[in-house]
């Protein structure tokens, strides 16, 4: 054997011995889902993403191209979980002027101080509503951040990706919606519950479907749930009862919903309980008082004719629902038929703005808690959902982001690669709920920072007293239009009650001193 080929087998041995340690420590780490899922071949996956830019920039697509999220937002998503630099460089490279619709925010020149705190806190930002104070509530609260989980049901989500975002919700103070198939053990990791209630009634179901007080006042005994949200419909398939494939339901995922094994779990496309605007009051004011939470209805928006009949009827106070959640036909974190995710039901920008209307020309926005849904879990989309009414911003896609998703858009067929969609056992295992519960917490928490951030930049101290007088939206020929006067809103709409207005401004004024003073006594002692 000659030298050559010794010395060509001693590389090719070390090769693969190098490869064989890779992939052990690929298999024994947990910090990364995708290597531990795929050792070795999944590190092709970092060194791509890592020269993407240069490839992109001369042979594929620029950074703001992809759907459902764009480049530049999933990479702002994954280096706010990690803590990493999350700044861009070399300005930006949107078209400003070129893109109709596009979004400004019109900054003060005498910017809001934020309150003192340290280099490395991050605030959290409390709701200027209590949810359920307008109707009585045993159980009213005020949420302590404006921003929370929104619904993805154990089943459609691994148990990892459960537990991983109920960590992180109770990390950053946030509450975590159960999705409509109930909640589960692997909610029960300290984070708050907002329990969904579906056509399913999965959770609260007896044996015929049919719901079930009872069993939803034994869930609630045992879990901290906060709040009832029954779900009308979702912005990814209005109209269409939900689907969990046979593949993705095991024995606990079938007990829990009280469902059987082998056949689609397929929810119904409307309530059994409830048929019209009246039988829904008194189905919310049944579990309402009941329970004493907070009560509220989610629902994507299409014919108006409900959501007229709703504010009417809520007129004189009798009878209500607590929240409201608007969700646009660009959200969805469930497979869908691709009309319905396409078609139906108004985008958020469109949708809620005529909901928010029909409470707002009856004197009782006041009343109800407004939440917001659909790619809204980026700052300047959450400003403006606030400017447009929105008490608070729930996120989905931007969560499963934060917890490791690759945006690999194969929720359905039970093979993320990340493990979150899956009851696959060998994907779910690369997830590591410990380390990706800091990410989630990580994101929510960066999340509000920079949304008030830009609050105190417009010269407000609390993202909902951000007015759309606070914005301008790019048209053609250099034009800008009042996004007052775009969304046909009237002075005083959107803000929160004026007992709450006045409370945020003095506790603003409060940090305001309090930061004069201190930079006065610095200069002092600096002379």
């Amino acid at each position: 054997m000659s030298m050559v080929t010794l010395i060509f087998i001693g590389i090719i041995g070390l090769l693969v011995g190098f490869l064989v340690l890779v992939a052990i420590y690929d298999l024994v780490q947990s910090k990364h889902t995708i290597l531990r899922n795929f050792p070795v071949i999944g590190h092709l996956r970092y060194i791509l993403e890592g020269i993407g830019p240069e490839l992109r920039q001369y042979i594929v697509t620029n950074n703001n191209q992809e759907r459902p999220f764009n480049r530049d937002e999933r990479s702002w998503v994954y280096a706010s979980s990690k803590k990493e630099n999350n700044y861009y460089g070399f300005g930006t490279d949107n078209a400003i002027e070129n893109e109709l619709n596009y979004l400004i925010i019109k900054h003060s020149a005498f910017p809001h101080s934020p309150p003192p705190r340290g280099p490395e806190e991050l605030p959290t930002i409390a709701c200027s509503k209590v949810w359920g104070a307008a109707r009585g509530r045993a159980k009213a609260f005020r949420p302590e951040s404006t921003i929370y989980i929104s619904a993805m049901s154990y089943g459609s989500l691994s148990a990892p990706a459960v537990e991983a975002l109920n960590k992180g919700a109770a990390m950053a103070h946030c509450m975590h919606n159960s999705g409509e198939g109930s909640v589960t053990p692997h909610h029960g990791h300290g984070g708050d519950i907002m329990w969904q209630i579906g056509t399913g009634y999965f959770g609260c179901r007896d044996e015929e479907g049919r719901f079930n007080l009872e069993k939803l006042k034994e869930v609630i005994a045992r879990y901290p749930v906060r709040a009832i949200e029954i779900k009308l419909s979702q912005g990814a398939k209005p109209g269409h009862g939900g689907v969990l494939p046979a593949g993705k339901i095991t024995e606990e995922i079938a007990a829990i919903r009280g469902i059987p094994m082998g056949v689609d779990c397929v929810s119904p496309s409307s309530h059994r309980e409830f048929t019209n605007v009246d039988e829904m009051l008194d189905f919310v004011e049944m579990i309402a008082q009941a329970t004493g939470l907070p009560v509220g209805i989610k629902s994507a928006v299409g014919q108006m004719d409900f959501w007229q009949e709703l504010a009417e009827k809520m007129v004189d106070g009798k009878r209500g629902v607590d929240f409201i959640v608007i969700d646009g036909g660009e959200g969805g974190t469930g497979a869908a038929p691709l009309a319905f995710s396409d078609h139906v039901s108004y985008p958020f920008k469109t949708g809620f703005p005529r909901v928010y209307r029909e409470f707002a020309i009856r004197g009782i926005a006041d009343n109800v808690v407004f939440v917001g849904s659909g790619k809204l879990g980026f700052p300047q989309s959450a400003l403006l959902a606030h400017a447009l009414g929105c008490d608070m911003i729930s996120v989905a896609r931007e969560a499963l982001l934060a917890i490791g998703c690759i945006q690999a858009q194969r929720c359905q067929t039970n093979k993320c690669p990340a493990g979150i969609t899956t009851q696959n056992k060998w994907l779910m295992r690369g997830l590591d709920p410990q380390h990706k519960s800091v990410r989630f917490a990580n994101y929510a928490l960066n999340l509000q920072y920079e949304i008030m951030e830009l609050a105190n930049a417009c010269g407000v101290p609390h993202p909902s007293l951000v007015t759309l007088d606070h914005f301008d939206i790019l048209g053609e020929d250099f034009s800008a239009r009042s996004a007052r006067d775009a969304f046909g809103y009237e002075p005083g709409w959107a803000l929160p009650p004026q007992a709450e207005q006045e409370r945020l401004w003095a506790e603003g004024k409060g940090f305001q001193a309090k930061a004069r003073a201190k930079s006065k006594a610095a200069l002092s002692a600096a002379e």
